[in-house]
């Protein structure tokens, strides 16, 4: 699996060489690589946003007499290549999405707010072996049959969780 990511992260170092090259453009896309790799709270990422041009006539070279473009170029590919290597030898590492809702916040808000009887309903349908599309449409039928205010309701308990309100 790490062959994927060492090679999209390769082909963006490639992208430094090309005559063309864009900062803003390459930073981009950059970042989304390295937040799929990586997760979003990846320090990487961070680096890459700093990497900017320096117009100031001091320092439109460097003390190696180096163009800041080629500066630039080159601190993005030392951090694409550190990454490589980590890849490498450690492995992908685990990303936490903060983006999963705990079970529990959705149990609640149908807790909350259907009878008892309804409620097992909907965890019959959802423990059943058939597949997803079935299982779905069958429990937009019950909820249909539960009313729109049941609904309305259900959804207004989960998105005024307090696990929900502070998300970005």
């Amino acid at each position: 699996m790490t062959e994927k990511e060492i090679f999209v992260l390769q082909k963006q170092i490639e992208k430094l060489n090309d005559p063309k090259f864009n900062l803003n453009v390459w930073k981009n896309t950059t970042i989304l690589v390295l937040e799929r790799v990586f997760g979003r709270d990846s320090e990487k990422i961070n680096l890459i946003k700093d990497i900017n041009y320096e117009y100031s006539s001091w320092t439109m070279r460097d003390t190696s007499g180096i163009p800041a473009s080629e500066t630039v170029k080159r601190l993005g590919r030392e951090i694409l290549e550190t990454a490589i290597q980590e890849i490498e030898v450690f492995g992908l590492p685990e990303i936490k999405s903060d983006s999963n809702i705990n079970i529990s916040v959705i149990r609640s808000a149908l807790e909350n707010t259907l009878r008892i009887s309804q409620y097992r309903e909907l965890m019959a349908i959802i423990s059943e072996t058939k597949d997803r599309t079935d299982r779905k449409k069958l429990l937009a039928e019950k909820l249909q049959a539960f009313g729109d205010e049941s609904v309305r309701s259900i959804l207004a308990d989960i998105l005024s969780h307090p696990d929900i309100e502070n998300m970005d």
